[in-house]
């Protein structure tokens, strides 16, 4: 295998998925370093994007490795200096950089019975008011598997910690109740097994592996959208799970009652059990997981950067993880503590300048640009001219200032988040193919600062 063109092949996707800033931080010093029993192993050049690819990037590079090779089955990363040192289809003389890679590659890998990644568990996720409930009905399901919230449908927008949350529930199961088969998936991969099945004739066998399980945990069910006959398939799996009292857990970026092109019936299978949402950490919560990121660096940050950052910085989880290990990053390149007008100096460079404006303001704004009275917008009518400038007011307050569903519902005029979710996911959809709906919210972000 040539492991140049390979990871060359893969870079290219990389670069057309991420942003030019992430590409160079994380992936411009990587390497392939061995292609062995299915694993590829990427050499990186430190511990810090060591952490950062397993934890963000795994799924996206072993999705596009599959399309290219579909021979590979998992990848890790492993710390190497330099890149002309390595021997290759030979893990074991890799000239690594800590001593915690002595460790066996399988301690770290993902599970290939379950999927399950041993890291993610309950004793490093952070709990907070905008997790707590989801968290709550997680706990009594690893109690009470089957027969506890079935089935668990947990939504809400990347990287709020829901694949965190869908892991540690499989890995506690699992653990407790060791005779009990779990699987993990992704519905893109459901979906390429059911497709791989159809063609190969094996149908059979696809039906018998996913109606075997006691607990199945599907990610990222918003992506069944338009397919048809996988969406029959996973129908008749879900009822003959439910039926038996096994476990269901599902988890998207909507509410069900938005998943475009989702069957009725299932639509109706997902709402009859507990569907929660999972929303952007508050002040304290940020604080929180700052915190836990860093206590093994609390010697190369001070608790007035994280708390400076945890006031500053209002966005996902994902995000505030990148931006605490890109200062960690940066203080080791430095080799120097990092202070407050440092700090200031790489949010102001890396982060999008979120101008301080109320939302009666961005309200005014908006309604001044479309030629409305802003009362309006606040109003229950239903005046054509009146809903394309709420929507998008609502799409905005949720795009670019992060704030929730139920605030945005209950500040426009106390309307149920419902109504705000389809009114994001309708403007989210339309920008695709309309050029001049984007012009004009390009002008109005211009005009918001």
């Amino acid at each position: 295998m040539d492991y140049e063109q390979l990871w060359n092949n893969v870079l290219t996707q990389i670069g057309l998925e991420v942003s030019r800033v992430n590409f160079n931080t994380w992936f411009k010093n990587s390497v392939i370093a061995d292609y062995k029993d299915g694993n590829v192993a990427v050499g990186v050049p430190n511990q810090f994007v060591k952490e950062w690819l397993e934890g963000k990037y795994t799924k996206d590079i072993l999705r596009i490795l599959r399309n290219i090779h579909p021979s590979i089955r998992s990848v890790t990363f492993i710390i190497i200096k330099n890149e002309n040192s390595i021997k290759r289809n030979n893990l074991a003389n890799l000239n690594t950089s800590n001593q915690n890679q002595s460790l066996p590659l399988d301690n770290i890998s993902i599970n290939k019975e379950d999927n399950l990644n041993p890291k993610y568990s309950f004793d490093n996720y952070i709990i907070g008011p905008f997790n707590d409930v989801a968290y709550a009905a997680a706990s009594s399901i690893m109690n009470n598997p089957g027969i506890s919230y079935n089935p668990f449908f947990v939504y809400g927008g990347t990287g709020l910690g829901k694949t965190h949350l869908l892991q540690s529930v499989g890995n506690n199961v699992k653990k407790k109740y060791p005779e009990k088969r779990i699987f993990y998936t992704s519905f893109e991969r459901f979906y390429t097994d059911y497709v791989a099945s159809t063609t190969s004739n094996s149908i059979n066998k696809f039906k018998d592996k996913y109606r075997s399980y006691d607990v199945l945990i599907m990610d990222d069910i918003q992506f069944i959208t338009n397919k048809d006959k996988t969406q029959d398939e996973l129908f008749h799996i879900f009822n003959i799970m439910y039926e038996n009292n096994r476990q269901i857990i599902f988890s998207a970026d909507v509410h069900p009652n938005f998943i475009v092109g989702l069957e009725e019936r299932l639509r109706s299978r997902f709402n009859h059990g507990m569907v929660v949402d999972i929303e952007t950490p508050p002040f304290e919560s940020r604080l929180a997981i700052l915190q836990s990121k860093t206590k093994d660096y609390r010697n190369k940050i001070t608790d007035e950067v994280l708390e400076f950052i945890a006031q500053n910085v209002n966005c996902n989880i994902r995000e505030l993880e990148g931006i605490i290990t890109n200062i960690l990053t940066l203080t080791e390149v430095r080799n120097t503590i990092l202070n407050i007008n440092d700090i200031k100096t790489y949010l102001k460079n890396n982060l999008k300048n979120k101008k301080n404006i109320s939302i009666p303001d961005i309200v005014k704004v908006i309604a001044n640009y479309y030629s409305i009275t802003d009362d309006f917008v606040y109003n229950k009518t239903r005046r054509k001219d009146i809903i394309k400038p709420r929507q998008i007011i609502m799409f905005l307050l949720r795009e670019d200032y992060d704030i929730s569903y139920p605030v945005i519902g209950e500040k426009l005029g106390g309307r149920d988040h419902t109504t705000v979710i389809h009114s994001y996911e309708k403007i989210k959809r339309e920008l695709q193919n309309d050029p001049k709906l984007a012009k004009e919210i390009d002008e109005i972000r211009n005009m918001l600062g």
